[in-house]
């Protein structure tokens, strides 16, 4: 059967439908109404709104709207026409009840369920029993008929099939928008990174063309017979030099090679694209060993060709008391975000005592009870010595592709501090900025696994 077939036949079937409703011109108006204006208005919030205005509108009825919430996964208010009513996103009353077929409370309340697709019921942000997503509430409903309740169970039938497309286009937008994140995420953390290739490269290059040398030196001392053992020692010196700098090269390669399969794994994994957000795989393990020493390795010779004096002075706390459930993957690249920017804009700043420093200190501290009573944080610094950031500019330096004042001869995309909040936020976290004495502290929050 074709697809136009089915949808005349579904019109024939309609037809009789509403000749079997018989709706009076009033609930056809309600319904062509909501209709209309549910074009009008394109945010799921003012959607709400309206699904409890049509009641209030046009019976004089007030009403209340709940969903499950993606976040909770329990019918919470989203928009009600009560003045001075609870707050949205407070839960259900006990007395709302997602039941199969409409009932009316004692108080003369008309509660009907709100039901979803059931072909598409995965594709919602939460999970419910059934197809039912959320309640509708009418009221007073005293002295009304048989067909205005019929009416309205077929009303909220409509809220429904409303309330589950928005979702889905909903997470469309943010699915889309996760993917753009994503391409930023993979060029910021893998791309950029990678043009050092052409460095290890042309020093590779170097080192065979050393060789060229050395061979040619080989083929002289014998053409020329001259082959003494003074000649071949400075020799054999030549190709023991080579010898190192080409495996130092090799070490070099490898590190990266491990790092970059390391963010190739944890940006390309599948459940990104499944779920259009970050998800994450956490392990236990130390983050200074695993995670902050690997990073900073790849980046201390070109601290050091830079005048970056590198210390871990502000570690509070010793390394085998510090065990955190992480994802690897996402948290070595926001340390290589940061080692990244540090690398960048440490800048030389004239010393407590009178002469000149410029560095770079990690490290970790206890703060006790920071996410509530018992539950300690593990705060994470990154400093770096240099001017402070601008007051105006502190609440932005988080969002995405924003780029401050002091960034405008430096190479970068402006996305690397928003992957950092991104990816600490998803671990329960928190990030923030410190202007301190001679510097910039950038650090996270975590909280500390408990033993």
């Amino acid at each position: 059967m074709s697809t136009l077939v089915r949808i005349l036949e579904r019109i024939e079937k309609k037809k009789t439908d509403y000749q079997h409703y018989n709706f009076s011109e009033r609930e056809n108006d309600a319904l062509k109404t909501f209709f209309d204006l549910a074009q009008e208005f394109d945010s799921l919030d003012d959607f709400y709104l309206l699904s409890v205005a049509i009641p209030k509108g046009l019976y004089g009825m007030d009403a209340r709207l709940y969903i499950i919430s993606p976040k909770t996964n329990d019918l919470s208010l989203v928009a009600t026409t009560v003045e001075n009513d609870a707050p949205l996103q407070t839960p259900a009353p006990p007395h709302v009840k997602a039941k199969d077929n409409p009932y009316i409370t004692g108080d003369n309340v008309l509660v009907l369920s709100i039901r979803g697709k059931r072909a598409h019921i995965d594709q919602l942000p939460f999970k419910m029993n059934g197809n039912i997503m959320g309640v509708l509430e009418i009221f007073p409903f005293s002295s009304r008929t048989v067909s205005e309740e019929f009416f309205f169970e077929k009303y909220a039938n409509r809220i429904g099939y409303n309330v589950h497309n928005r979702f889905i286009a909903q997470k469309n937008v943010e699915h889309l928008r996760f993917i753009k994140s994503l391409v930023a995420d993979i060029e910021h953390n893998i791309i950029v990174p990678n043009i050092i290739y052409r460095l290890y490269l042309r020093n590779i290059k170097n080192k065979i063309n050393k060789y060229v040398v050395i061979e040619q030196l080989f083929k002289d001392c014998l053409k020329e017979d001259r082959c003494d053992s003074v000649y071949l020692a400075s020799i054999l010196s030549e190709i023991i030099d080579n010898n190192r700098s080409l495996v130092g090269e090799y070490d070099n390669i490898e590190k990266h090679y491990r790092n970059m399969s390391l963010f190739l794994e944890t940006l390309l994994r599948r459940s990104h694209f499944d779920q259009g957000r970050l998800t994450l795989r956490t392990k236990p393990c130390n983050i200074n060993m695993e995670i902050v020493k690997p990073q900073l390795e790849r980046y201390i010779e070109r601290f050091q060709e830079m005048g970056i004096m590198i210390d871990d002075r502000i570690s509070g706390i010793p390394d085998e008391d510090v065990i955190s459930v992480v994802d690897v993957g996402l948290m070595s690249q926001v340390y290589a975000n940061l080692f990244s920017n540090a690398m960048k804009y440490t800048q030389e700043v004239i010393a407590d005592s009178g002469g000149l420093e410029k560095h770079m200190s990690y490290g970790r501290q206890l703060i006790p009870d920071y996410f509530g009573e018992g539950k300690d944080g593990i705060k994470y610094n990154v400093f770096t010595t240099g001017p402070h950031i601008p007051h105006e500019e502190r609440e932005k330096i988080f969002e995405d592709a924003y780029r401050g004042s002091n960034t405008d001869l430096k190479p970068g995309t402006g996305h690397g501090l928003s992957f950092f909040k991104n990816v600490i936020e998803i671990h329960g976290g928190v990030v923030g900025y410190e202007a301190t004495h001679n510097g910039n502290n950038f650090y996270f929050i975590l909280p500390k696994t408990k033993k």
